[in-house]
């Protein structure tokens, strides 16, 4: 089917989630710490040896810096808003993505940052174009659905691989608008047969990472965190005034990478900050101010990303963490001109990570 909705550990997380959100954070974050390490530090060695700086693997684009949710964890919820209002520039976002295509790029792209999407009266024609120029491009929405009905489903899907609808809520229910979705859907298989739509069970006031001691329900912790992560290497972060930050944990733009308005995307993605960046991050957290205390790790959509670089490259020869199949997939997807294969499905898991992946993962096209 091409619509199905996931709970992470089922009725036995959600409830670790409410009952006991900062051991259940605790725990978790412990056990992706522990096991994960390895794999980011042989991807950074490579990325950070390569003959050129390969390109990135997520582009995350945010048009328009507003939510309207209220979701505990996240900086942007409605409650927790900061940020003096800002909506990209018509000029601008084209120029971005007219340079994604200069560049060949053919990783991940997302309208979506610390954000809802569909706040963006653009949203579907930012969509249209950016399929246009970049039809090899995986391109998934992510989005907490409350503005989503069917016709605004219908009108997305002709130009993204993946919708992924997070249903935050405090009683493990789909909103009604998002069980009117589901429904249809359903009922309608053929008319989106070439599109993957995940509905994922999020708990409203759940508890994740301190986000660089950012996050309104969890405070920033005097622990150092030695470990490094992979978010300066695989990650591009634009926010709608065209300037760069190192991560989605950067909401309130403490950080400068570079600037799009005075500087190509090219040029940003190799600035002297962004190399500066690389270097102190490469042998731990504890070596950049800003990171030294965040706790946030990808175990999602970023390591399924390296994995396949590190295996397709020789340097890991582990199993890849997750679903096994995916390589295949990816293998069909890179075959076929165009991008968008009839009934391509990504694989994804909830992670219960950060809303900018939102814990998902998204298959990856090199």
């Amino acid at each position: 089917m091409p619509i199905r909705i996931e709970n992470f550990a089922g009725k036995f997380g959600w409830n670790a989630r409410k009952y006991f959100p900062k051991l259940a954070s605790a725990s978790y974050l412990k056990f992706q710490f522990l096991t994960r390490g390895k794999v980011q530090q042989d991807y950074i060695d490579y990325f950070m040896n390569a003959p050129e700086v390969p390109h990135p693997h997520v582009v995350n684009l945010e048009t328009i810096n507003r939510c309207n949710s209220t979701c505990e964890f996240c900086t942007a919820n409605k409650n927790a808003e900061k940020r003096p209002y800002a909506r990209m520039s018509e000029e601008l976002y084209y120029s971005i993505i007219d340079q994604l295509k200069d560049w060949n790029y053919k990783g991940h792209l997302t309208l979506y940052g610390n954000n809802e999407p569909w706040l963006d009266t653009r949203i579907v024609e930012f969509h249209k174009y950016a399929r246009k120029q970049l039809p090899d491009c995986f391109i998934f929405m992510s989005t907490n659905g409350l503005l989503l009905d069917i016709d605004k489903v219908k009108s997305i899907i002709p130009y993204v691989n993946q919708l992924i609808i997070n249903n935050y809520c405090l009683d493990m229910k789909l909103h009604d608008n998002i069980k009117e979705i589901y429904d249809y859907v359903q009922a309608h298989p053929e008319e989106f047969k070439d599109v993957d739509i995940l509905i994922q069970m999020r708990y409203l006031k759940e508890v994740l990472t301190n986000r660089a001691g950012s996050a309104p329900n969890k405070a920033a912790t005097e622990k150092v965190i030695k470990e490094t992560c992979l978010m300066p290497y695989t990650d591009m972060w634009i926010t709608p005034n065209g300037k760069l930050g190192i991560c989605c944990c950067d909401n309130f733009e403490v950080t400068d990478m570079g600037d799009l308005n005075q500087m190509s995307l090219k040029d940003a993605w190799n600035s002297p900050a962004y190399q500066k960046l690389r270097a102190a991050v490469k042998d731990g957290r504890q070596n950049y101010p800003f990171c030294k205390h965040c706790d946030f790790i990808d175990a999602g959509l970023r390591m399924d990303i390296v994995n396949d670089i590190l295996k397709r490259t020789g340097i890991n020869k582990q199993k890849k963490i997750g679903h096994a199949a995916r390589g295949n997939l990816c293998g069909s997807l890179r075959d076929k001109p165009g991008g968008r294969p009839h009934g391509w499905t990504s694989l994804l898991v909830q992670t219960g990570g950060h809303p900018t992946g939102n814990g998902q993962r998204a298959a990856f096209m090199p």
